[in-house]
C-alpha cells in the first residue's frame, strides 16, 4: 500500500508541478505586466506550486499514519497536522533537521518525497533562469 502512495504522490506532484509552469508561461504571455511584474509571478507562482506538493505529501503521510497506521513519526512530535506539514517541508527540501524521524514503511515516503523534491526544485531552478533570461534581457535590451 505504501508503493501505491508513493506512485500516486510522485504522479500527482509532477503533472501538478507540470500544468502550473504551463499555466504560468500561458498567462505571461498575456499579462500586461512589466518585466519585474512578471518575474515576481514567476517566483511566487513557483513557490505556491511547492507549498501545493508539500501539502499533498503532509496529506500522504496523514492517511498512511493516522489512517492506514502504516509507520509513523518519532521525536518530538504531538500527531497534529502542523508537525506532518513541518516534517513534509523538511523532506521536500531535504532540510532534514532530524527533530522528527519517519518509522516502519513511512520511511520508504519519506526517501521518494526527499528526491521528488530536488528533482522538482531543480526543475523550478531551471525555469525561473530561463524567465529571468527572457524578461531581463526584455526590460535591459541586451540583459545586461
Amino acid at each position: 500500500m505504501v508503493t501505491i502512495v508513493c506512485i500516486a504522490l510522485l504522479v500527482a506532484t509532477t503533472v501538478m508541478h507540470y500544468e502550473i509552469l504551463r499555466l504560468l508561461t500561458y498567462s505571461l504571455g498575456r499579462i500586461p505586466l512589466q518585466a519585474r511584474g512578471k518575474m515576481l509571478l514567476v517566483i511566487f507562482g513557483t513557490f505556491i506550486s511547492h507549498s501545493l506538493q508539500v501539502l499533498l505529501y503532509t496529506l500522504g503521510y496523514v492517511l498512511l499514519v493516522d489512517v492506514m497506521h502504516l509507520g509513523a513519526l518519532g521525536g518530538s512530535v504531538s500527531g497534529a497536522f502542523i508537525d506532518y506539514l513541518y516534517f513534509s517541508a523538511e523532506t521536500y527540501t531535504s532540510l532534514g533537521f532530524g527533530d522528527l524521524i519517519p518509522v516502519g514503511p513511512l520511511r520508504i515516503v519519506t526517501a521518494v518525497e526527499t528526491l521528488n523534491g530536488l528533482l522538482l526544485i531543480g526543475w523550478s531552478a531551471s525555469y525561473i533562469y530561463i524567465s529571468m533570461e527572457r524578461f531581463w534581457t526584455a526590460a535591459n535590451g541586451s540583459g545586461r
